[in-house]
């Protein structure tokens, strides 16, 4: 299937902001460009270069877990010492991407930056860091982009698809084929999720019918605005959906592409979400090796996932290591 261009955002701001954008029309092809996605639980970098068939060579990719969007839905404001922790990884992201020599950098902020009533501020010490202003990307441009980043690296995976991408704070199911064809943007994702409802370590069988209860009620919004049909091709991309892949092969410690093109059945998802829910947090990261700064929050993406595996039922889901990020770096050529 042919991938989507990747939407640009905000493209009448000063051209600051892209290094190198007076030189539009020239071959690119060869240029770094680089790519930091600002998110609930993670802030990542892809630093890559544009090849001449309209592929991407990697570069660079790192992933901090600073959980910026820690308690924004209960108090509406990023707290302090995540946002020192976010600024310390883009000041680490900056050398990195002037080090490779990029001429291109867009930097993105998603669920968090959106809820809080102290993004001003955040985006000012952003700016100040790294230059680059940040795009408060809306849930449709979060959408467009996750799909894009999905499906250009499953072309084998024939459409429709509906692309899940399951965030600490919100989460984007969009259905398309060469192009998107329904999308929506939930305040549902896997930090949120946890600190509304599982409070134990591990969570409660009560906690726990109340998140899925939770992810139910979302379920019914996406039936309306996206309407996953029969024969659609689900496609899972973010850390959730890579993480319960590389829990379900035992993998020891992460291998760039080990789960891409994995298949995980609704069954084995069932079952993991019941594993987790029942394991401490210390358990899942001793005996499954789930990252630290995610092992708090896997469980209630593995609901996520296994409710819109039931919901919609579908047989599986295809994991796709490519996703956002890779959207974000390719709308940048």
């Amino acid at each position: 299937m042919s991938p989507l261009s990747g939407e640009r955002a905000g493209d009448d701001r000063a051209g600051d902001d892209r290094a190198g954008d007076d030189r539009a029309g020239d071959d690119r092809a060869g240029d770094v460009v680089a790519a930091v996605d600002i998110g609930t639980n993670s802030v990542r970098l892809l630093a890559a270069r544009p090849t001449s068939d309209g592929g991407m060579e990697p570069l660079d990719r790192q992933l901090r877990i600073t959980r910026l969007g820690a308690g924004v839905d209960r108090t509406g404001q990023l707290d302090p010492a995540a946002v020192d922790c976010t600024i310390a990884a883009l000041a680490d992201y900056h050398d990195r991407w002037v080090a490779l020599g990029a001429t291109r950098v867009r930097i993105t902020a998603t669920s968090a930056a959106r809820d809080a009533s102290n993004a001003a501020q955040f985006r000012d010490a952003v700016v100040a860091t790294t230059g680059v202003a940040p795009e408060v990307l809306s849930g449709d441009q979060e959408a467009a982009l996750a799909f894009d980043g999905a499906v250009s690296g499953l072309v084998e995976v024939e459409g429709p698809v509906v692309v899940l991408d399951i965030g600490g704070g919100s989460t984007e199911l969009v259905r398309g084929t060469d192009r998107v064809l329904a999308s929506t943007s939930r305040q549902l994702g896997s930090v949120r999720l946890t600190e509304r409802h599982l409070h134990d370590d591990p969570p409660s069988p009560s906690q726990v019918q109340a998140a899925r209860a939770t992810v139910a009620e979302q379920m019914e919004e996406v039936a309306r605005l996206v309407a996953p049909q029969p024969g659609d091709v689900l496609v899972g991309t973010a850390g959730t959906v890579t993480t319960l892949a590389a829990v379900h092969l035992g993998l020891g410690e992460w291998r760039d592409g080990a789960v891409h093109g994995v298949r995980l059945s609704a069954a084995t998802v069932a079952d993991l979400a019941l594993r987790l829910c029942a394991m401490p947090t210390a358990e899942r990261v001793s005996r499954l090796r789930v990252e630290p700064g995610r092992a708090d929050v896997i469980a209630a993406g593995a609901l996520i996932l296994d409710g819109v595996l039931d919901r919609f039922e579908f047989a599986e889901v295809v994991v796709s290591e490519t996703d956002i990020l890779d959207g974000i770096a390719r709308s940048l050529y």
